[in-house]
């Protein structure tokens, strides 16, 4: 799965471009490790990927979403973690 494929499927979900861009290169990241599909038996595709985060609470936004759903890969079988999205809050912008 290439990045660019999933970026429009993100656009459904609440979330700026830059928030986007960085869960579509985990995706792609997540989708080249080979763990996903060795879990759960099958190639992530982007519509399922699409489905996993359409299941997230209501008002969540993208990252949210994502790491909603990596928290409950994390949950079923770990090793997920590493494919979560940190975030930096501005008043503890490092570069302040």
């Amino acid at each position: 799965m290439d990045a660019t494929d999933i970026r429009p499927v993100l656009e459904r979900f609440e979330g700026t471009d830059a928030q986007r861009r960085v869960v579509a290169r985990q995706a792609r990241d997540l989708a080249d490790s080979g763990r996903l599909a060795a879990d759960r038996g099958s190639e992530p595709t982007v519509e399922a990927i699409a489905a996993d985060l359409a299941d997230a609470p209501d008002g969540s936004d993208v990252v949210e979403r994502w790491n909603w759903w990596i928290g409950s890969l994390e949950t079923a079988y770990g090793g997920y973690e590493r494919f979560g999205v940190q975030t930096v809050d501005d008043e503890h912008d490092v570069n302040a």
